[in-house]
């Protein structure tokens, strides 16, 4: 075992693991009382998808030389809501409460591609959820969170599953394309959901 994961390893058990479970009670309470929320939940990114991201090689050199500064999601959250516009009303929340290093929209590069959809946002880890506990040489600066609908979320974990596993071999151009058509048929659910809500508050 690396220096680096021994070191993750320590992190993961000591700090990111209760930080991930008072950073979910923090959400639900922020979130409790509104309409349309699926599930909230946040998480501690596990030791081996961590060293997976870690030991990543872009322009054939390491992408990261310090992963522990580095890599922003060690403490990921989502937020599932309905409809895409309960996006924009649960990031308005959202952002009453953490202050943003970076918030982005997920989309493919080209209007002709269908794949992952969602809300990004990196935000300050706040200070009162590190108990006295936790040793602070431990704690991350920042924290993930993804504000996706139900039919945004179930494909992206979908595909996560079948393109992404470790060590799997990539998948074959017919298998990409029905990839590409269940995308397609998830956008336009989701889109369907969204206009039928929408025509639903009208009437």
């Amino acid at each position: 075992m690396s220096d680096l994961e021994l070191s993750y390893q320590e992190r993961y058990t000591k700090a990111l693991q209760p930080l991930a479970q008072a950073l979910e009670r923090q959400l639900q309470e922020y979130l409790e009382g509104e309409p349309r929320i699926d599930r909230v939940n946040a998480r501690a990114k596990s030791v081996d998808r961590f060293m997976t991201k870690a030991n990543k090689i872009e322009d054939k050199k390491q992408k990261y030389s310090e992963p522990l500064h580095q890599i922003q999601d060690q403490i990921g959250a989502r937020i599932i809501t309905f409809y895409r516009s309960d996006i924009d009303r649960v990031s308005k929340i959202i952002l009453k409460y953490f202050r943003p290093i970076e918030a982005k929209d997920m989309v493919p590069e080209s209007e002709w591609e269908f794949g992952y959809f969602g809300r990004h946002f990196v935000l300050i880890l706040p200070s009162d959820l590190v108990s006295s506990s936790i040793d602070k040489n431990l704690v991350p600066q920042f924290f993930e969170l993804q504000i996706k609908t139900l039919f945004q979320h179930a494909w992206s974990e979908a595909d996560h599953d079948l393109g992404y596993k470790p060590q799997s071999a990539p998948l074959p151009p017919g298998a990409l394309r029905r990839l590409a058509y269940t995308s397609a048929q998830a956008w336009g659910a989701d889109l369907m959901f969204e206009e039928l809500f929408q025509e639903s508050t009208q009437s």
